[in-house]
This record gives structure tokens, C-alpha cells and sequence, in this order.
């Protein structure tokens, strides 16, 4: 059976962009990192992958606020080839600044004039970098098992979800929530999100936005207490990586 292709988009200010291709060879895809402008003049290479993922970094510096100039230039020129790929059965993955862009573009939101949501400085006003407990919360998310908490590091200044509807966020959109966790330090909820979101999907369950990095969790060695804990056969970050992988073919 052939794997599923992803394309990890890249453009200035990227820098998971390596981290995460690994994360997706481990987990059995077929990987290509392709610059934005190159997709920009040829939209058809989304169309042509199965999972777009959309890495941390700074884009563009994150000069005005974290990913709007990336967010702005997708919108004008591949959102619809966006939309199309997930129409048709494909996923896309947007982690950390890939998150807030992904909230930016209002790909959360198909059938809205404008984004429902946003996320904006943490709370503390500083930059948070540490590892969270994370509870699924939603059935349909095909990057997540429901059952599962998911032990994973976050680090980033603008995290914070903050809903732009009097009525909050829908329920069924919430992917993960922070929780307690034995292995937690400092507050459950780090940037002060509303609801504790850390993660967003939409309607289908074939988008996934989330501010924690699973890319940064694949191996045993890399969980900060790997020398106290046993082994497991799939970390908490390849497991995400993985289950997407199953659920392209």
C-alpha cells in the first residue's frame, strides 16, 4: 500500500519544519517540504498530497502578531485549494504558529464571515516554554484518540484561545483541553486559554490546529523524565503523527 504524502509548508521564519518531517517519516509517510511561493505558483501540489501540515515557527518574524502575514498570504492564494483537499478526504495539521495561522485564515470556520475565534498573547504575558498534560476531547478528530491524554511541550508567547462569539466556542470543535496531570508544573491551563483549549478541529475532524509540538515527542529519550518512566512503543507525539497516517489510507 502506498504511504500517504504530506507536504510540510515552509516559508521565512519556519523552524520546526525539520523536526516535524522526521516526526512524519517515523510515523510512515512520504514527505516533501515545499516553499510557500512555490505552492502559491502551483496550487496543485496540495491538491496532489494527502495531509498539509503547517509547522512552528516565527513566519514571517511574527512582526505584526503570530502567523497573520502567513495567514493573509494563504488566504488570498490557497485557501480554496485548502478546502478542496479536505473535501476530498485529505488532512491538515497545523502546529503551534501553524495553529494560529490555521485560526487566522478561519479554516475553522467554513461557513462563517469571519474567524469565530482567535489566539493572542498568553496571559502571563510572557513566553511559556514546558511540557502539559492534554485531555482529547473530541470523537471525531481523526488525528486523536478520544480516550487518550497526551503528555506533550509547548512553547510560544501568543497561545492563548479566546473566543469572539458571545456564545464561547462549540463544544464539538474542542480537539484538546490542558488538564492536571502527576507529572504537571505550574497551572493546568499555562497561556490562560478559555475553556483550557489547546486544540481546535472543525466539522469533519480532518483539521487539526494545536499549540503543543507532538513533532518534539517521538522517541522515549525525549520525554523529560524518560529515565525514570518505562519505555512505550509509541510516544505521545508519534501517536498523533500516526493515527493520521492509518487514517489517510
Amino acid at each position: 500500500m502506498a504511504k500517504p504524502r504530506v507536504i510540510i509548508l515552509r516559508s521565512a521564519g519556519i523552524n520546526c519544519d525539520e523536526e516535524t518531517r522526521h516526526a512524519w517519516m517515523l510515523a510512515g509517510a512520504d514527505v516533501s517540504t515545499v516553499h510557500l511561493e512555490d505552492a502559491i505558483g502551483m496550487p496543485t501540489k496540495i491538491l496532489e498530497s494527502d495531509i498539509l501540515t503547517l509547522p512552528g515557527g516565527f513566519s514571517f518574524g511574527d512582526d505584526i502578531a503570530a502567523g497573520v502575514i502567513l495567514a493573509s498570504r494563504l488566504r488570498n492564494r490557497l485557501l480554496n485549494a485548502m478546502r478542496e483537499l479536505v473535501a476530498r478526504g485529505g488532512l491538515i495539521l497545523g502546529i503551534c504558529n501553524g495553529f494560529q495561522v490555521l485560526v487566522k485564515i478561519g479554516l475553522f470556520d467554513a461557513s462563517a464571515a469571519k474567524p469565530s475565534c482567535t489566539l493572542t498573547a498568553n496571559a502571563s504575558g510572557l513566553f511559556t516554554c514546558r511540557w502539559v498534560t492534554l485531555e482529547a476531547t473530541s470523537s471525531r478528530c481523526v488525528f486523536l484518540d478520544a480516550k487518550q491524554t497526551y503528555f506533550l511541550p509547548i512553547a510560544h508567547a501568543e497561545g492563548r484561545f479566546v473566543s469572539v462569539k458571545p456564545e464561547g466556542i462549540d463544544e464539538h470543535r474542542i480537539a484538546l483541553r490542558y488538564a492536571k496531570g502527576i507529572e504537571r508544573v505550574g497551572d493546568d491551563n499555562p497561556n490562560g486559554s478559555e475553556s483550557g483549549v489547546a486544540a481546535l478541529t472543525d466539522e469533519t475532524g480532518r483539521i487539526l490546529g494545536m499549540m503543543p509540538h507532538p513533532e518534539r515527542y517521538v522517541r522515549h529519550t525525549q520525554h523529560p523524565f524518560w529515565t525514570a518512566i518505562p519505555e512505550r512503543d509509541e510516544p505521545d507525539g508519534l501517536a498523533i503523527f500516526r493515527a493520521a497516517v492509518s487514517n489517510c489510507r
